[in-house]
């Protein structure tokens, strides 16, 4: 299924030792970019990043965990001892020159520097399945937020893909009709510059074979409706590979087309056409922009 390249997700989970929030973000890249700020993994970021990798193609993927200890057994303290001996001794002979004693609250032990220190213990088997399952949801919930956006973007696409399928039709149609009348418009204009009234059938069919070629559009038409159902083979459901290249390929392919007919066309009716198509065309190379 096609997928944005652009999403976010966010949840939160508990368990009887600890709280995670996790929150993923999604930007457009041409590869897949991992970068994670949060709680310190150590070898479980692999983990989790591996888990990303199965799911998303391209995208820089921005993660981050927020890890809140709830079980006291959680953490260990540190106290530097030594430190905290001079400072009480410091303490007393304050306190006996100023006839007077001194207090500190426990809470001011862990506001002085170097002396006192709480760190979370390294994480159990258990709360590591439970960090990757919480990651793994939380992916999911980006996943389905990227295929959704997606969805509406191919939405985009094929109503982009039908309005230049109609506009090539009335192209066509056009320039049939302006074959036809090639011969008197040579005429009209050979009359115009002053040449005779009458020109023979071999110059006539000269002069027309001559502007037909410059002017043909039969080709680019065509190769803009293969680009189109290409296009609409790309959009189909149940291809499982990235698509958003090929489509920026098309895109390209397509405006390569409609340049050359705007270049050809000296209708001001195709011209006209053309520009509409190359719009349209526009659209979809920005939308694809946005395809994994």
């Amino acid at each position: 299924m096609i997928q944005s390249m652009t999403g976010f997700a966010e949840r939160t989970f508990s368990s009887p030792v600890m709280r995670v929030k996790v929150s993923l973000k999604s930007l457009n890249h041409r590869f897949l970019d991992w970068s994670y700020k949060g709680a310190p993994l150590g070898v479980l970021e692999n983990r989790v990043k591996t888990a990303c990798q199965r799911k998303i193609r391209r995208g820089r993927i921005e993660a981050s965990l927020e890890i809140t200890r709830l079980d006291p057994a959680g953490w260990d303290i540190f106290i530097n001892e030594p430190l905290l001996a001079r400072l009480i001794r410091a303490l007393e002979k304050a306190s006996a020159g100023a006839r007077a004693e001194v207090r500190f609250a426990v809470d001011n032990v862990f506001r002085i520097p170097y002396l006192a220190e709480m760190r979370p213990k390294g994480l159990r088997r258990s709360e590591a399945a439970f960090l990757v399952r919480c990651f793994e949801r939380t992916l999911e919930d980006l996943v389905r937020a990227r295929r959704r956006e997606g969805r509406g973007i191919v939405r985009q696409l094929r109503g982009h893909a039908r309005a230049i399928s109609r506009v090539c039709l009335r192209m066509e149609s056009r320039f049939h009709s302006l074959n036809r009348l090639l011969p008197l418009k040579i005429r009209r204009k050979f009359r115009e510059l002053g040449g005779r009234d009458v020109l023979s059938e071999e110059r006539m069919a000269q002069e027309a074979a001559l502007q037909a070629q410059r002017q043909d559009i039969t080709e680019e038409i065509a190769r803009l409706k293969s680009h189109l159902q290409a296009l609409d083979a790309c959009l189909a459901p149940g291809r499982g590979e990235p698509r958003g290249r090929m489509l920026d390929f098309l895109s390209q392919e397509l405006l390569r087309e409609v340049n050359t007919i705007n270049s050809k066309s000296q209708d001001l009716s195709l011209i006209r056409d053309s520009l509409a198509v190359k719009g349209e065309v526009e659209s979809i190379r920005q939308q694809v922009q946005n395809l994994e």
